[in-house]
């Protein structure tokens, strides 16, 4: 088999860049080790910035986002029995965020791809990266039982963290940074309506909470716990007791019950490889780079990072020229920096770390006070999460 670009892991990174090298004419196979039932039903991340709103709008694939996606122009942060609500309108000329799942970005994509004769090959198996350093790198892979070999111009490696791609490059080769934090999030999936028109944020005595949602009828919640907590330890009632004690500190609110559908813990870390590139290899989103979900960050570096490889490929096979191939990582990674700093920032701001004394907990609360009073502070922290641009 034969393709120009092979593309490992069918998440919304993959499957954009499939999507927009198709519509440069440039052929491109995906590979993704799940079912398509799986990824398509795989609730991830839900916050999509004001530039990857337009990415996609401008790319084909705004229809039911514009018609679903849940707009917001703020976000509130509670602290010591108060609300400061970031203003994105006026703080930001006017942008905002949208509310859409990236299984509903992923649905759009895979319905796109298949409709326009593009290939998805779901449940492939023992994937082998070979001579990646040449001008013909190939994929091995099993499908159905059978081995199968692509040859492609380009491997792109977008399938995670835990994926083939970026162990397939020599660790020798690898410039990476790591850090992990003291604590976990236990996310909640709840058949409830939002009990907020924006996303909440709070800093309470008891540890970080977040009440976030999904769609009109479904919210997401999350809790600050502990690295070696497990779900048998939080059941129902202990969820909703912290998730009151944690928001309910304003007067006059008041958090909407319902179903718990789901339950989830995810480690909190930050890492990024540096090596976005190692011959016809190109990582993009996950398989390069993770950030604190505090941040919302992570669907669209993604999404940016593609957006990136599909200009400097089409500039490839149009002119010949390499670059945008040789400036790829570069260009990403302003991006992917600016992006880890703010989670970062967002992640030291809100959540209680185990080392910390009351000396550490007032300096959170002179931030949080300085954010509501200063302009300037308010401005900055809106720019970064609705998605700010290097130019």
């Amino acid at each position: 088999m034969q393709t120009q670009v092979g593309i490992i892991g069918a998440g919304p990174a993959g499957l954009l860049l499939s999507h927009l090298l198709a519509l440069h004419g440039i052929n491109s196979v995906v590979l993704e080790s799940r079912s398509r039932e799986y990824v398509e039903n795989r609730v991830r991340a839900g916050v999509l910035e004001q530039r990857t709103v337009d990415l996609l709008i401008q790319a084909g694939l705004g229809t039911r986002l514009q018609q679903e996606g849940m707009q917001h122009h703020g976000i509130e942060l509670r602290f010591s029995n108060k609300a400061h609500r970031i203003n994105f309108n006026e703080l930001t000329d006017g942008k905002g965020i949208t509310i859409y799942g990236q299984q509903e970005v992923v649905k759009d994509l895979i319905s796109t791809r298949l409709a326009a004769g593009g290939e998805i090959q779901f449940n492939v198996s023992a994937v082998c990266l070979q001579k990646i350093d040449s001008e013909n790198p190939s994929i091995e892979y099993t499908a159905d039982g059978v081995n199968q070999n692509l040859e492609c111009d380009f491997i792109a490696g977008c399938d995670g963290f835990h994926g083939i791609s970026r162990s397939s490059i020599p660790t020798n080769k690898i410039s990476s940074f790591d850090r992990t934090y003291p604590f976990a999030w236990l996310g909640v999936l709840v058949n409830a309506p939002p009990s907020s028109d924006v996303l909440i944020y709070a800093n309470s005595p008891d540890g970080f909470a977040l009440h976030s949602m999904r769609s009109p009828t479904v919210t997401r919640n999350y809790i600050q716990c502990s690295l070696d907590d497990n779900l048998d330890g939080w059941p129902d009632d202990r969820v909703w007791q912290a998730l009151h004690s944690r928001l309910e500190t304003i007067e006059g609110w008041t958090l909407i019950e319902g179903e718990i559908t789901e339950k989830s813990i995810t480690p909190m870390r930050s890492y990024v490889c540096e090596t976005m590139r190692h011959g016809r290899l190109f990582l993009a989103g996950d398989a390069a780079h993770i950030v604190p979900p505090t941040g919302a960050k992570g669907m669209n570096l993604a999404l940016s990072d593609v957006s990136y490889l599909s200009e400097a490929i089409n500039a490839w096979y149009l002119a010949g020229s390499e670059e945008k191939l040789i400036n790829y990582a570069d260009n990403c990674l302003r991006h992917v920096w600016r992006g880890e700093h703010f989670s970062w920032h967002m992640t030291s701001l809100l959540h209680k770390f185990p080392s910390d004394n009351q000396f550490q907990a007032r300096l959170q609360i002179a931030e949080l006070e300085f954010l509501s009073q200063s302009n300037s502070a308010s401005t900055a922290l809106a720019e970064n999460y609705v998605g700010y641009k290097f130019n």
